[in-house]
């Protein structure tokens, strides 16, 4: 699928169809209505008898009989002009984009508002929402021989002359974005028997040639060698030995900023078994390491003037007479033990020594990404991503990013009270801390093995693996993390405070 920005208003466009935005305000949407009939030649008898009235996510759509070369319009409401916002743009585009679909039209464009005061801000997230509405993970279907045309081209259209050079520019950015969160959902999505931990690995290899960073792996020997006992203890009852990715980009000057995913390619709680019943999610459970292949992809492409370095510990997390059982013990890359009291609290142990590795790169900052407790989801549902750690200054600049892309982040607290749930009598520390706090007590786990670097950890449970659509997410992988964290990077450079240069 293309993404473009042209010159064009609503009957100009040479696509199949167009979708114009509609304000609900009552003067606002009479002007509109009035000044796309005019432009069209045509009536709006939806408009007229109040069937649409420009409320957010509403629409409508017109067939054009002559006079203009779009034969289909879509209406789509904004809600209140006030009370619009990037994501109002985002949530308006995915109805457009997936109406166009509806009515099996080839090419799309949307009409950026002429009273648009954030223009930039406004075309991207058109382009976002539309673009990714219409992801789908269809890969395994039989396709049938007669059908219809998916959506080739999305044109983000306005009349302003003067802004053509910097539309264009937005939406290519906005294009190299989606596809590195495509490239994340498509990995979350894909089946155990496709990704694990070696094609994992060769996934990475392949998007690393392709965008212009490196990626090296470490084999399972290698992993021994380095006494990464978390990530050789998860992965010792699959018959598919681990991998230890690395990613790196950028110049190796500056002091980096270290991304960690969480990279468990099938999760079946291994000895402490899951039950059956959704189960099959667990192909997701990688969607941390998903995201960081994605955030490289994305950050290579765009060239952003950052450091960054990527750990991937990828594993399969299997029952067997070889798994690691509950009371065992493992000694981890920096040398600490833990003690397995429950086999399917299994991310915290290979995230441990990734974070232990990190300290070697003396890093601005650090931050792990993990489909880490179902805990996270009982506390914030599906809408806001858990995020704790130990840097202030860190989790604000995090949140900043997150209200801007609308991955939104909600801090949960590491009192120094909650410590004691994971303290073990034989081990430095133990992987559960029993039935309250389950998201905090897996971030203080993770607390043990970090370093002296800012830190933080974002629980992705919740808004990584979606079970039902939103406005611009299939059910399924998400791709969260992508787009916030190349946002957070995107301002680094411009932003980063003194303390982290």
């Amino acid at each position: 699928m293309k993404l473009t920005f042209e010159q064009y208003d609503i009957h100009q466009t040479p696509s199949e169809s167009a979708a114009v935005f509609v304000y609900q305000d009552r003067a606002m949407f009479s002007r509109q209505i009035r000044s796309t009939q005019r432009k069209i030649r045509c009536a709006i008898p939806a408009a007229a008898t109040g069937d649409f009235k420009g409320k957010e996510g509403e629409s409508t759509s017109i067939y054009v009989q002559r006079g203009t070369r779009v034969r289909r319009i879509i209406l789509v409401g904004l809600g209140e002009q006030r009370k619009i916002s990037a994501e109002g743009f985002r949530r308006a585009a995915a109805v457009a984009a997936r109406r166009a679909r509806s009515l099996h039209t080839s090419s799309l464009s949307l009409i950026v508002p002429p009273s648009t005061k954030k223009f930039g801000e406004t075309v991207g997230a058109i382009a976002e929402g539309a673009y990714l509405a219409l992801y789908k993970f269809d890969k395994y279907l039989s396709k049938e021989k007669e059908t219809p045309p998916e959506i080739q081209t999305i044109s983000i259209c306005s009349t302003a002359a003067a802004r053509l050079r910097e539309g264009k520019r937005i939406v290519g950015r906005t294009e190299i974005l989606c596809q590195a969160v495509v490239l994340a959902r498509d990995l979350g999505n894909a089946p155990g028997n496709e990704i694990y931990p070696e094609t994992l690995a060769e996934a990475a290899r392949e998007s690393s040639v392709r965008s212009g960073y490196s990626a090296s792996v470490l084999d399972e020997q290698e992993i021994k060698n380095l006494g990464m006992g978390g990530v050789i203890g998860v992965s010792q009852g699959s018959a598919h030995p681990p991998r230890f990715i690395i990613l790196e980009y950028g110049n190796s000057r500056k002091q980096p900023v270290v991304l960690i995913g969480k990279g468990v390619t099938f999760d079946s709680g291994g000895i402490s078994i899951k039950p059956s019943a959704g189960m099959a999610e667990m192909k997701m459970d990688m969607s941390g390491a998903a995201a960081v292949i994605g955030t490289f992809e994305a950050v290579s492409r765009l060239k952003l003037p950052v450091r960054i370095i990527g750990l991937i510990p990828a594993v399969e997390n299997m029952p067997s007479g070889t798994s690691t059982r509950p009371g065992d013990i493992l000694r981890h890359y920096n040398g600490k033990t833990s003690e397995v009291a429950d086999t399917d609290a299994e991310g915290r142990l290979i995230l441990a020594d990734a974070l232990a590795y990190a300290e070697q790169y003396k890093p601005a900052a650090v931050i792990d990404l993990a489909t880490l407790t179902g805990a996270v989801v009982v506390a914030l549902g599906h809408h806001a991503t858990g995020m704790m750690g130990n840097d202030p200054a860190l989790l604000q600049r995090l949140r900043e990013a997150g209200d801007a892309t609308y991955e939104r982040l909600w801090e949960l607290p590491l009192f120094d009270e909650y410590e004691k749930l994971v303290k073990s009598d034989v081990a430095d520390v133990k992987n559960v801390g029993g039935r309250w706090a389950g998201a905090i007590t897996g971030a203080m786990f993770l607390k043990k093995f970090v370093g002296s670097y800012g830190w933080a950890h974002l629980d992705i449970a919740g808004t990584a693996m979606l079970e039902e659509q939103t406005d611009y997410a299939a059910k399924g992988a998400s791709g969260v993390g992508v787009r916030l964290l190349t946002e957070f990077l995107r301002r680094w450079r411009r932003e980063v405070p003194r303390r982290f240069r």
